[in-house]
């Protein structure tokens, strides 16, 4: 045989192993790490208390219940909580129809169902979030009590889209999607397994080659770290999931349009709606946020992910609404 057959029987081999290794681990992680909620009508739920008003807890773009963990902490235990995974994302099934601002907005109002939350809640929602319950709160006013938006997202930033925007979006996208194949051959697992047993060159070389840049893997692994030690092991089993990163790309496909839909959003002016800005966001994005609040508070030593810097201001603005 030729070398040329060699090199792509052994490249074979790799990715067979690479996916026997994927599936291994999925089944393992299964068993290790069961749902913190109930799986109903395919999404997972999280419930918590039955003490009113309810409150509900809405992730960033592609981040699950999980990144409301430290804020779970701060509200009272019998306090009626509900938080939940999108579907794609987290221990939630995959989606069958588009990620669209309605539809995320009719997946919110199925789960309220599913977790018997009938009586207007306090939706609290961070970056991305903040379009999906504003959206909710439009179209189901008689189930919105009140708003509390952690760093939202201005439909400004992305609906209206520059050069650099466009390129950056593509960028993201294409990476999402060769996040898929890599997670599917157990890359993404190999990867993340070194960089929790304390190895970083390997890691770093890994996503240099998958990303073209290391940073980013730091910054996300920044931000997990910052979360209760207790949930990191199921962040990472999530990200191994080919489906997470499928969801991604279409979330960041589909970012310019949600994002001029949400433009149009009108809510009712009697309406509370509590914004808090990071300290570090760009000042013209805060004065957006100030233009449609009620009360408007900026998180001075906060970064973007409000809940993690500052989880015990995100829970008292929740409760002040009470």
């Amino acid at each position: 045989m030729t070398i040329v057959v060699y090199i792509a029987l052994i490249a074979a081999g790799l990715l067979l192993a690479g996916w026997i290794y994927q599936q291994v681990g999925e089944r393992l992680d299964a068993r290790r790490l069961p749902p913190r909620g109930d799986i109903r009508d395919g999404f997972h739920i999280l419930r918590r208390g039955a003490a009113g008003p309810p409150i509900v807890l809405e992730a960033g773009i592609v981040a699950t219940s999980l990144s409301w963990a430290s804020v779970l902490k701060h509200l009272p235990e019998d306090r009626l909580v509900v938080a939940y995974d999108r579907l794609g994302l987290g221990w939630s099934a995959s989606p069958t129809s588009p990620r669209t601002l309605d539809t995320l907005a009719a997946d919110l109002l199925r789960v309220l169902d599913l977790a018997g939350v009938r009586e207007p809640a306090i939706l609290a929602a961070h970056s991305f979030g903040g379009l999906i319950v504003r959206r909710f709160a439009q179209l189901y006013p008689a189930r919105t009590a009140a708003l509390v938006l952690l760093d939202p997202l201005e439909p400004v930033e992305w609906s209206n889209l520059t050069k650099e925007r466009i390129a950056l979006l593509a960028r993201g996208v294409m990476l999402s999607r060769r996040g898929i194949l890599l997670a599917k051959i157990g890359v993404v697992r190999f990867a993340l397994a070194l960089l929790v047993s304390g190895a970083r060159t390997l890691p770093k070389f890994l996503a240099r080659a998958s990303t073209g840049r290391s940073t980013v893997t730091d910054r996300l692994v920044g931000e997990v770290r910052k979360m209760p030690a207790e949930v990191w092991p199921a962040v990472r089993a999530h990200w191994c999931l080919p489906r997470s990163f499928a969801t991604m790309a279409e979330y960041l496909e589909r970012l310019p349009g949600n994002c001029r839909q949400a433009a149009a959003i009108e809510l009712p002016a009697s309406l509370p709606i509590t914004i808090i800005s990071a300290g570090n966001t760009q000042n013209h994005i805060k004065a957006a946020h100030a233009a449609y609040a009620t009360r408007h508070i900026v998180a001075t030593g906060s970064g973007h992910w409000v809940q993690l810097d500052d989880p015990s201001l995100a829970a008292s603005e929740i409760l002040r609404l009470q």
